[in-house]
């Protein structure tokens, strides 16, 4: 099976042969930072949702009560702050699938996925001109990181919640990346059904 990094060199190689790459081009770091962040928090929902909700944990601080009895209570794991942490320990591996890339239609930047899950090609790689990067996207990665280690508390109270639309909440309440009037919904495609979220 070929890797997300042999997949991109060869494509690298392919593309710049046919010009399928835009030149390095001057990006909007906050505008990026947006983009990394919404695909991050999106990435973490998608790995949450692979738990299944039956599955528990215990959590409590382990004292006794007055009659003896540990103070505990059961949750579900994927709503444990422990293991939503523990998750965002190893999120940000994810971002080396991703590509930063701008619409032939618009020339609007995106962040896109260049293999589905089933490890065939991202069939809206078509659609778009990859941005030429000297580091390979890796960029990418080092930009979510950054968002990790900075709200890593607000992240994991928000998911731990079950808070509804948290790549608004994260991306653009707290962190303040996202402008207030992207609504996550705004910027949706006809194949959100492969894309998801990919290019918010």
């Amino acid at each position: 099976m070929i890797t997300t990094m042999m997949f991109l060199t060869i494509i690298s190689v392919l593309c710049l042969g046919i010009g399928a790459f835009t030149q390095s081009q001057q990006i909007d770091s906050k505008q990026l930072q947006c983009l990394v962040c919404r695909t991050t928090m999106d990435e973490l929902e998608a790995e949450i949702a692979k738990i299944d909700p039956s599955v528990s944990i215990d959590v409590g601080n382990y004292r006794l009560d007055a009659n003896g009895n540990v103070k505990q209570k059961s949750i579900p794991l994927a709503r444990s702050e422990v293991h939503i942490s523990d998750m965002l320990d190893s999120i940000c591996a994810k971002l080396d699938d991703y590509v930063r890339a701008t619409y032939k239609s618009t020339g609007q930047l995106t962040l896109l996925r260049i293999m589905d899950p089933t490890g065939g090609m991202n069939p809206d790689i078509s659609k778009v001109d990859i941005v030429q990067d000297g580091d390979l996207n890796k960029s990418l990665k080092f930009y979510c990181e950054g968002i990790v280690d900075e709200f890593e508390d607000d992240i994991v109270q928000l998911f731990s919640k079950g808070t509804k639309d948290i790549d608004v909440k994260v991306c653009t309440d707290v962190a303040n990346f996202c402008s207030d009037t992207v609504s996550g919904e705004d910027e949706f495609t006809e194949d959100d059904d492969f894309t998801e979220r990919d290019e918010l």
